[in-house]
């Protein structure tokens, strides 16, 4: 996808056996986290608020929202792209490029995976991406139009682009290996991750997969509240409330996550430090019913967990926990629950969704839920869904209220994007 300056092989390393690698079943294992979230940047910061229950939903700072039905959002805090991006990166790209590069540099710290030591061609980078570079475009088009063509940055052709986050990675890294960008809304991040696992079954033996974006300006506010799911709430509260009585939409955020993946015989060959869990199983369908509506059944949202679960392996009663999608609209919401009773049962699995806290962050929030979600396998304790005053008693769901300690071994992370897309991933904590 992105062509990158020649470098060669460090001449101490032999060849990668690569055909040795490829194996059909294999079930990669993340080995590194890097988060940006509006609760925190880093993965300890955001695992302590989200168990603490921090509401990190504030008005929008980044320009005068008053004009706007909604003026709530989760934004990232005190974000300073040069401690994380040499200046040359700063300037050719947006916001989201800055919160992508800054997960993966702390993934790949924290799996102490250093690319400069590996062949440039097996290390590979697949994000997801829902929005594009908003801020960048945002500016270049008011320049446009104020100023002239003239005044508008050459670096808006690439900026914009899907793909900004993956091209840009892999430069800076001088990552070879497969590439690509997964743009599929709201299930984006889930989808990069079983892209890293197909590209690692064909041979590859690491992945940087994820997503992180950034759609807090006039008019990706203005596209968000097309949609007629923003909560119009004026308190941090009263917004964004999955599987509440009083849910009535969703608050837009920004930020995401980065997941280092491997081939669990390369990380054993480098002697990797940390194994947060395998990617045990994936699957998505799609509603097919139309490009704004939500379908009226459940149906697929059943069967993209029924084949995610036959994919690893795993029977219903094996999972432990649900990280749900979590709308926060009524008729979503419903929709969910209605998927989960059927595959479940009634109460039979705990369900959450922390990211009633920190808003709905596009691609990057299915990426966070997947980071959440192995934390809580590494640490035993469910996180609580976020914001969640009184669960509406008809979904029938066993709703985390509070952190639970539980000895979890699977996790289901299911998401879902406008136009009738679903994702669900099936984790497994290490033996």
């Amino acid at each position: 996808m992105v062509t990158t300056a020649t470098r060669p092989a460090p001449a101490t390393r032999p060849a990668p056996d690569r055909a040795a690698r490829r194996s059909p079943v294999t079930r990669p294992i993340v080995t590194g986290l890097g988060v940006v979230a509006p609760n925190g940047i880093g993965v300890e910061e955001h695992w302590a608020a989200t168990l603490r229950g921090d509401l990190a939903i504030t008005p929008i700072s980044r320009f005068d929202a008053s004009g706007y039905a909604a003026r709530l959002a989760g934004q990232v805090p005190d974000f300073d792209p040069n401690a994380y991006l040499d200046n040359r990166f700063i300037v050719q790209t947006d916001r989201w490029t800055w919160f992508g590069m800054a997960a993966s540099r702390l993934a790949l710290e924290d799996a102490g995976y250093d690319p400069s030591s590996r062949d440039a061609y097996d290390t590979s980078v697949v994000f997801g991406a829902g929005s594009g570079g908003n801020d960048f475009g945002q500016r270049e088009l008011s320049r446009l139009h104020t100023r002239g063509r003239g005044a508008v940055s050459v670096y808006q052709s690439i900026a914009w682009f899907y793909a900004a986050t993956t091209g840009q990675t892999s430069i800076r890294h001088g990552l070879k290996g497969p590439s690509g960008v997964v743009v599929a809304d709201g299930t984006g991040g889930v989808d990069s991750l079983a892209a890293a696992r197909r590209t690692i079954r064909r041979g590859t033996a690491t992945v940087l997969a994820g997503a992180a974006e950034s759609g807090l300006t006039p008019y990706a506010l203005t596209c968000h509240l097309s949609s007629g799911r923003v909560s119009t709430a004026t308190e941090p509260q009263a917004a964004y409330k999955p599987f509440d009585v009083r849910a009535r939409g969703y608050l837009p955020g920004e930020g995401g996550a980065t997941l280092l993946v491997e081939h669990p015989a390369a990380a054993a060959e480098r002697g990797a430090a940390k194994n947060y869990g395998e990617i045990a199983g994936y699957a998505a369908t799609h509603d097919a019913f139309h490009h704004s509506q939500a379908a009226p059944s459940p149906l697929w949202l059943a069967v993209a967990m029924r084949r995610a679960l036959a994919d690893a392996g795993v029977e219903a009663g094996e999972v432990d926990v649900v990280f749900a999608d979590g709308a926060g609209s009524r008729d979503l919401d419903a929709l969910e629950a209605a998927a989960l009773r059927d595959v479940f049962g009634a109460g039979a699995v705990p369900v959450t969704a922390p990211h009633g806290l920190v808003g709905r962050l596009c691609a990057g929030g299915s990426a966070l839920s997947t980071a959440t979600a192995l934390l809580a396998l590494r640490d035993g304790v469910l996180p609580a869904v976020g914001n969640l005053d009184e669960p509406d008693p008809a979904y029938g769901l066993d709703l985390v209220r509070e952190p639970r300690p539980c000895a979890a071994q699977v996790a289901m992370v299911v998401a879902r994007g406008f136009g009738g897309f679903n994702s669900v991933l099936v984790l497994r904590r290490p033996a």
